[in-house]
């Protein structure tokens, strides 16, 4: 057995991939009468022979790709105060373009799917596996913009900023977990345009037009701030726990018992318990050191959690209760609270960290979907049957 063929999934998710039927509702007022017509328009440039797993892929790229170009300009959120070399203007441009083309490739992946005739349970686990991670990527380099000192928000805002980005995705599949129906989030398309009206406007006035004050107090940063909070706690969680609760009073959901319901949370809470303590109690204050480093963990983990979700809601299966890489994380945890700071150790084992989940999360992605692929006789960007 090669490096890449680990068997993540169990006969049973097999089987249940095997009866999945899609089923999402989309009824944004935006998505239905602005987004849909443009990706309907734009699915038809797209030559038949490209595959929708490619576009999705893609479409992460240039998502990833921002983060990377960013943590190369501006590593410490240290670009956007006076004081330190600033990001060139020509790169907020790249990161309106880049954002644009993720943001159409992931809404016309799978019109492209239908439009093939392509459409396979592997397309929506790919799609929204990929999706857990971009929504680290996206309000990471937003940050870039606003900076870490004046007009903004502390490290440690921006943290607790990214858990509720990162839950407010989790809350969705959690969602369907209970209801069996993927219903979209309204703020989702909301936030992509924010995102690149905010690209574009650094882009043509600088950095400097977010270096202001509004009566209150209340900076540029704060205001970022609010929009991903008001995006979650105003829209996406009170659907998500209202279509729970009418699933489980009409009684069109799984009906699962409260504690089955909410094996979701299980390791997601006790995974964000750890880091928030690792931040609260660091000997050396690591979060303010290497702040794009300690979130970037944080993502990985997050999509690996989110991305096991995924699969238990798709395949109808039971969801795992304790992510694995939960002990990696609880060992260096305690190593890094537990050892002499004299020694230094700290942010070395949050690089260790990092670097080991980095790849223990590509490869459970890697092997799923050489799994997914061969179970349904198909290759993952090819269109063409596997001869296999």
């Amino acid at each position: 057995m090669g490096f890449f063929d680990i068997k993540y999934l169990k006969q049973e998710h097999l089987n249940g991939f095997d009866n999945y039927k899609y089923s999402a509702v989309d009824n944004s007022p935006l998505s239905q009468w602005v987004m849909h017509p443009f990706w309907n328009a734009c699915v038809k440039i797209c030559p038949e022979w490209v595959a929708p797993n490619l576009l999705t892929f893609v479409g992460f790229l240039f998502t990833a790709g921002n983060w990377v170009m960013l943590g190369y300009y501006d590593y410490y959120y240290y670009a956007s105060s006076e004081g330190h070399s600033h990001i060139p203007n020509w790169v907020w441009l790249v990161c309106a373009i880049n954002h644009f083309l993720a943001h159409t490739l992931d809404g016309i992946d799978g019109k492209q799917a239908r439009r093939t005739q392509s459409s396979n349970p592997l397309g929506e686990l790919f799609d929204h596996g990929l999706d857990s991670w971009t929504s680290f990527f996206i309000p990471a380099v937003l940050y870039s913009v606003f900076g870490r000192v004046e007009h903004s928000i502390s490290v440690l805002r921006l943290y607790f900023c990214l858990i509720n980005v990162l839950f407010t995705f989790l809350s969705s599949h959690w969602e369907k977990y209970n209801t069996g129906v993927l219903f979209l989030p309204w703020g989702y398309d909301v936030s992509q345009l924010c995102t690149l009206i905010i690209y574009l406007i650094t882009f043509t006035a600088g950095y400097e037009f977010w270096k202001f004050t509004l009566p209150g107090g209340i900076t540029a940063g704060a205001l970022f701030e609010l929009m991903m909070w008001g995006g979650s706690l105003l829209t996406s969680l009170p659907v998500s726990f209202y279509n729970m609760y009418r699933a489980y009073r009409d009684g069109t959901g799984k009906n699962r018992s409260f504690w089955e319901g909410n094996r979701p949370l299980v390791s997601p809470l006790l995974f964000f318990t750890m880091t928030t303590t690792w931040v609260l109690a660091s000997p050396t204050n690591i979060l303010e050191i290497d702040p794009r480093c300690f979130t970037f963990m944080v993502g990985i983990v997050f999509s690996n959690i989110c991305c096991q979700l995924i699969v238990a809601q798709m395949s109808n299966t039971r969801c795992e209760l304790f992510s694995w890489l939960l002990l990696p994380v609880g060992a260096i945890v305690a190593a890094a609270l537990m050892l002499p700071s004299s020694l230094h150790l700290e942010l070395p084992l949050l690089y260790g960290l990092t670097a080991f989940t980095f790849f223990a999360h590509v490869h459970y992605g890697v092997c799923l979907v050489r799994q997914m692929c061969r179970h349904l006789n198909i290759w993952c960007f090819r269109l063409k049957q596997r001869k296999d």
